[in-house]
């Protein structure tokens, strides 16, 4: 009974995500009110965001795909949009943090995942589309593209606003910000990667000449 209580209970999480894509103004305020969302939810859109980005660049048709088959790693689909995705929320959080926001991580955590879905929704079918197009018909393709990525985003900036409970105007101050974060984030860290390298190098050096002296 309770294994099915459970099943019903994920369920409606991921039932709520649909709500969420067509009404975000109430969607992210459940979520961020009466705890509707789900952070292993998210996180699953997150997952299916990358399959479906990869399955979009090894499988549209010849017609629309510009990527060179050779050259596709899956792994740096995997980085690429794992970090951006973690590098947004930390950065936002820290952000907010400092702005006078109410969401907590888990809220925009949950808020940038639900996000997501139209981008797997609309990006997965577009594969298939792509191989029953042809040229001329291709202005409908690229419209749909822009629709999920310009959808995803709206939804981000609306989490953003709804979550932190926000103005407009302060909800893009707050998202440049954020990029702006991001950027000195990732520029730490990887001046944090290269000490680190070269601490490992030196010890390393040091290790070889006391060991052949």
């Amino acid at each position: 009974m309770l294994y099915g209580e459970k099943i019903k209970t994920g369920l409606e999480k991921v039932k709520y995500c649909f709500y969420v894509m067509t009404h975000p103004f109430d969607g992210f305020w459940g979520i961020r009110r009466e705890g509707k969302g789900s952070i292993p939810v998210a996180i699953a859109f997150v997952l299916l965001t990358i399959l479906t980005l990869t399955i979009e660049k090894q499988s549209t048709g010849f017609l629309f795909n510009h990527n060179r088959l050779s050259e596709l790693n899956v792994l740096v689909d995997i980085i690429t949009v794992a970090m951006v995705y973690v590098l947004w929320c930390v950065a936002n959080w820290c952000t907010t943090s400092l702005m006078e926001g109410k969401g907590r991580m888990q809220d925009i955590l949950t808020a940038v995942g639900y996000s997501l879905l139209p981008i797997i929704l609309i990006r997965l079918p577009m594969v298939l589309m792509s191989h029953a197009i042809t040229t001329n018909e291709g202005s409908f393709y690229y419209v749909l593209g822009t629709i999920s990525y310009l959808w995803a985003g709206f939804l981000i900036f609306t989490g953003t606003m709804v979550i932190h409970q926000y103005s407009v105007g302060k909800t893009v101050t707050t998202c440049i910000v954020t990029i702006v974060g991001m950027g000195i984030i990732m520029f730490i860290g990887l001046l944090f990667f290269n000490v680190i390298q070269q601490m490992m190098t030196f010890a390393t050096t040091i290790y070889k000449e006391l060991r052949f002296r």
